[in-house]
């Protein structure tokens, strides 16, 4: 079962990237500075950033349903990478070496089914879920942190 895994759209935030940090505290936006990788997890390029490289922490809404599975927690994005990255069949860098929770939802946005990887065995988790027609879209989430890590949709 073909599936593709896509960063956020880059434009979500654009208005963030360069911003004072006393602009950034108005959104409730926290620039950081990468000390380690993996540690930091771009939503927009599916890649860990550099250590030295700038982030912004924020609050993002990943599931904007009118119903009580609705979400919204932290996550980074890389500062002034303007091009979300896309992958086929193919996991992102920033699934790898992580325990990745999967949440998948219908085409109202209802919760149907969850799974959890944390042996290296994702993509046949993900093949798995879209078997089942009514499985609409995948959301990945590091099951450690919780937060949102990329929207899975059928290739």
């Amino acid at each position: 079962m073909s599936f593709v895994i896509s960063g956020l759209p880059a434009d979500d935030f654009t208005h963030l990237f360069g911003a004072t940090d006393a602009e950034l505290e108005k959104h409730g936006v926290i620039r950081k500075i990468a000390n380690t990788k993996p540690g930091y997890p771009c939503r927009v390029t599916l890649e860990d950033a550099e250590p030295g490289e700038p982030v912004l922490l924020l609050n993002y809404e990943s599931h904007q349903v009118k119903n009580p599975y609705r979400s919204a927690y932290a996550i980074y994005v890389r500062e002034g990478q303007n091009a979300p990255k896309t992958y086929k069949d193919a996991l992102p860098p920033v699934f790898i070496g992580r325990p990745i929770a999967l949440r998948i939802f219908d085409k109202d946005g209802m919760l149907i089914g969850a799974d959890l990887d944390v042996a290296g065995d994702l993509t046949a988790k993900i093949e798995k879920a879209f078997e089942d027609p009514k499985a609409d879209y995948i959301h990945a989430h590091n099951a450690m942190h919780g937060c949102f890590a990329a929207e899975i949709r059928r290739g």
